[in-house]
C-alpha cells in the first residue's frame, strides 16, 4: 500500500537560518494498516511468545529475582544505542557503592534509567493513568532531575521542549531530520495521548505500542533523553493495557543489534508511510526478544534450583548460605557487605557462607582485597550477560 507523507512540513525561521520541520499526522495511520496475512501472522507469532514469558513469571519462586536483572539489562541496552558506554556489570558494581574503575557517570546514567522504569511501574500500579504527565516524571527521573545533576541536569528534567531540536548535522538547516517547532508541540502531544487511551478508537496493545513509539520519536518533546523515554513507553504502555504482568521484555537488545535498520523504518515511516514494514520489524523485535527473556529466565530458574539442592547438602552450614545464594539471583555481584545488609547475617557468617558457596563452585571472588572484596554469582551471570558484546 502507498500513502502519502504522515503529517506536514513547516517552515521555522529562526535568527539567521529558515528551515522545514516535520509535524506528524495524529494516529492512527490514514489510510488503515493493510493488514496481509503474513503481517497478521508475524503479530500472532508475537503475541504467542508474549503469553509464554508472561507464564514464567509463574513458574519463577520469586519474580523479583529475575525482574531485578532484566530490568537492568533492559537499561544496559537502552542507554547504549544512545552512546553510552557501561555494561551490566558496571551498573552493579556501581550500584554496590560506585567501585574503583566502573566509568562512574555512565552507569550512574543508566541507574538513572532503571529508576525512570521503576518510578513509572509503580505510579500505573498505584492506579496513576499513562499520561504526558506521567512521562514528564519520568524524564524528570531519568535526566536526574533533583538529584544533583549529571549529563541531562540542565536540559530541563521533567518539562517539554521549549526549543527545536534536530537529529543529526550541526543545525536545523543541515540536520537529518527536524522534529515539529515548539509552536505544534502542545497538539502532537495531545493527540498522542488521546490514542493511547484509545480515542477516538480503541487499538490493541502490541500494535498500539508499535505506533506510539514511532510517533513518540518523531515528536521528540524533550531537549534530551527522547530515545530512552520512547523506548520506556513501550514497557509502560504494555504494563498499562495488561498486556505484560511483569516488565520481563527487553527490546532495547534487538534495536541495538539491528540499529541502521530502526532508524531507516522510523525515517521510511515519516516520508513515505510504510507503517508495514516497521510493524513487521517491531514484531519480530518481540519474537525474539521475548523467546529470549523466556528462555533466559528458564535457564536462570533451572541453575539456581540446582545450585539450591546442592546448598542443601552443606548441613548446618546450608540455612545461611541459603540466604547468600538467594541475594546473589537479586544482585549476582555483591560484596560481603551488600550482602550482610540485604539478608540480615552477620559479616562473619557472610564470609563463612561465601568461603562455602566458594568451594562448590557457585561462588567466584573477582577482586584480591582483603577490604571491599567482589562476590559474583558467575554462571548466573554469564546468562545475565549473553548478548551485551555487540559488533560495532
Amino acid at each position: 500500500m502507498k500513502r502519502a507523507l504522515q503529517g506536514r512540513y513547516v517552515k521555522v525561521a529562526t535568527a539567521g537560518e529558515a528551515f522545514q520541520a516535520f509535524v506528524p499526522a495524529p494516529l492512527p495511520p490514514k489510510p488503515a494498516i493493510d493488514w496481509t496475512p503474513a503481517l497478521r501472522a508475524r503479530f500472532d507469532a508475537a503475541l504467542v511468545e508474549l503469553g509464554r514469558l508472561d507464564t514464567v513469571t509463574d513458574l519463577l519462586p520469586n519474580v523479583q529475582l529475575v525482574l531485578y536483572s532484566f530490568v537492568r539489562k533492559e537499561a544496559v541496552f537502552s542507554s547504549m544505542i544512545e552512546g553510552t558506554q557501561s555494561s551490566l556489570a558496571d551498573l552493579m558494581l556501581f550500584e554496590l557503592d560506585e567501585q574503583p574503575g566502573v566509568p562512574v557517570e555512565d552507569a550512574r546514567e543508566v541507574s538513572r534509567y532503571v529508576g525512570a522504569l521503576e518510578h513509572g511501574l509503580a505510579r500505573l500500579r498505584g492506579g496513576f493513568p499513562l499520561s504526558l504527565r506521567l512521562l514528564r516524571e519520568v524524564h524528570k527521573v531519568l535526566l536526574g532531575g533533583g538529584t544533583g545533576g549529571g549529563r541531562g541536569a540542565r536540559l530541563t528534567p521533567g518539562e517539554f521542549r521549549r526549543s527545536q531540536v534536530w537529529i543529526g548535522g550541526t543545525r536545523p538547516g543541515n540536520a537529518a531530520f527536524v522534529p515539529p517547532p515548539v509552536n505544534e508541540l502542545d497538539d502532537c502531544l495531545k493527540h498522542l495521548e488521546r490514542f493511547l487511551h484509545d480515542e477516538p478508537a480503541a487499538t490493541s496493545p502490541l500494535v498500539k505500542a508499535a505506533l506510539a513509539h514511532v510517533q513518540f520519536e518523531t515528536i521528540h518533546p524533550f531537549l534530551d533523553g527522547n530515545g530512552r523515554v520512547g523506548r520506556l513507553l513501550i514497557a509502560l504502555q504494555l504494563a498499562a493495557d495488561g498486556l505484560m504482568r511483569q516488565p520481563l521484555l527487553y527490546l532495547s537488545l534487538y534495536f541495538k543489534q539491528h540499529q541502521q535498520t530502526y532508524y531507516a523504518l522510523l525515517n521510511a515511516v515519516r516520508e513515505k508511510g510504510d507503517w508495514e514494514t516497521w510493524l513487521e520489524f517491531f514484531a519480530d523485535a518481540v519474537v525474539a526478544s521475548a523467546a529470549q527473556a523466556a528462555d533466559s529466565a528458564k535457564r536462570l530458574l533451572a541453575l539456581a534450583t540446582e545450585d539450591a539442592r546442592r546448598i542443601a547438602g552443606l548441613g548446618r552450614a546450608a540455612v545461611s548460605a541459603a540466604a547468600i545464594h538467594q541475594a546473589l539471583q537479586q544482585q549476582p555481584l555483591a560484596t560481603a557487605a551488600s550482602l550482610a545488609a540485604s539478608t540480615g547475617l552477620s559479616a562473619a557468617t557472610v564470609n563463612k557462607s561465601l568461603a562455602h558457596l566458594g568451594q562448590l563452585g557457585i561462588v567466584a571472588e573477582l577482586t584480591r582485597k582483603q577490604r571491599g572484596r567482589v562476590f559474583s554469582y558467575a554462571r548466573y551471570a554469564e546468562i545475565l550477560s549473553e548478548g551485551m558484546e555487540l559488533p560495532e
